[in-house]
């Protein structure tokens, strides 16, 4: 070959230059390469096999692999070459689309790193932890090797910046999951759903996308102090559909009308002639409110309280007072219970004459005894 030919091989290739070649042989910091139509071979130092860190050589790649890459430097009888920087520059034409068209991206996570996971597209992507959930994780150990799908939302292809979140699409499916839930749902609807947090008003139930409140009045027939002492969350639990807001997202719900009725029953609960204990809850001029089970509540009057005349009903009973009663009547449909304190008290006896009571224990003397001496005073 003349040397005019030679040095048209030599300079057949120029820095710069992309070309293909064919993994001939692996070391652990470097590759050889065979490059078609070149007079020597070249060599891809380990720090230019990916963008990502990589211990070994034979992590990236394996003897036969057919790769494109780029010549860095011509050195005498060799060609230092880089796949890192041909996996960048396709990788950055595509990433800039996707960013623009706010398209999703599914790779492999490949490492756990210190604030984060890192992915290869390419170039080395970053998810800081705040932007892998959208709920607290303590551990990321268990992502590694774990297919996911990502957002790009910060790009800077001079610095080599690229900042994904798994967040943002978790985010995107649930608005668009939460738009589909309340165009469906409709006022008087029982559904399940998960109490999601707990509030000193109420308690924030998910429905599967949607969160609704059931407030404190509604979670029980029973008053309810506290919303702790009834629920805890990730509870399941069936609540009613009040009323739907579309143009403010806001749900109102109940779990206390999917329960049983305090008033269900009641008649099987009190039935005439039972005698039950109470409290009383209210004292009105004329009489006594006392309630028999939490939400059913039944009126003592005033002419039941006592069979001594009263004048009202604080004389005999005061509120918070448990007290004995008998139910006189039950009208389940207007949810009215009549009961009586007297009717399970004796009434005490008396001896009386005309107006005048005269007990003989207290004047030691009999009625016969007393008429006996008059009679006496006129047969003298």
């Amino acid at each position: 070959m003349s040397e005019e030919m030679n040095l048209e091989v030599e300079n057949a290739y120029n820095e710069g230059d992309r070309v293909n070649g064919i993994v001939t042989k692996i070391e652990d910091k470097s590759v050889t390469v065979e490059i078609s139509g070149a007079p020597f071979d070249g060599v891809i130092p380990i720090s230019e096999l990916s963008s990502l860190h990589i211990e070994k050589a034979s992590d990236a790649v394996v003897e036969g692999d057919k790769l494109e890459l780029i010549i860095m430097k011509i050195e005498e009888e060799n060609y230092v070459l880089s796949k890192r920087k041909v996996d960048a520059e396709d990788a950055w034409d595509s990433l800039e689309e996707n960013y623009n068209n706010k398209k999703t991206i599914e790779t492999e996570v490949k490492d756990v790193v210190k604030g984060g996971l890192v992915v290869d597209l390419g170039v080395r992507g970053f998810i800081p932890a705040s932007l892998v959930e959208d709920h607290f994780v303590e551990s990321f150990d268990d992502y590694k090797g774990r297919t996911m799908t990502f957002k790009i939302v910060e790009m800077d292809k001079d610095k080599n910046r690229l900042i994904l979140s798994h967040r943002a699409v978790i985010q995107e499916e649930k608005e668009s999951k939460k738009g589909e839930i309340m165009e469906g749902l409709k006022e008087g609807q029982v559904l399940e759903g998960t109490v999601q947090r707990l509030a000193a008003f109420g308690a924030f139930v998910d429905l599967g996308g949607v969160d609704g409140l059931v407030h404190i009045s509604q979670l029980s027939h029973e008053h309810v102090e506290k919303v702790s002492d009834v629920l805890k969350e990730g509870d399941k639990v069936n609540v009613k559909v009040l009323s739907v807001d579309r143009d403010s997202e806001r749900i109102s719900l109940s779990i206390k009308e999917t329960l049983p009725g305090p008033w269900e029953e009641i008649e099987v609960k009190a039935p005439k002639g039972a005698k039950l204990e109470g409290t009383v809850k209210r004292i009105v001029s004329y009489g006594a409110f006392v309630e028999l089970f939490p939400g059913v509540e039944g009126l003592v009057h005033i002419s039941r309280i006592s069979h001594d005349h009263i004048g009202t009903p604080e004389e005999v009973l005061k509120e918070g007072q448990k007290i004995e009663v008998k139910v006189l009547e039950v009208n389940p449909i207007e949810r009215r219970l009549s009961l009586s304190i007297k009717d399970l008290v004796e009434k005490e006896d008396s001896n009386s004459y005309g107006d005048y009571e005269m007990p003989e224990e207290a004047s030691g003397f009999s009625m016969g005894d007393v008429i006996g001496d008059q009679l006496k005073r006129f047969t003298e």
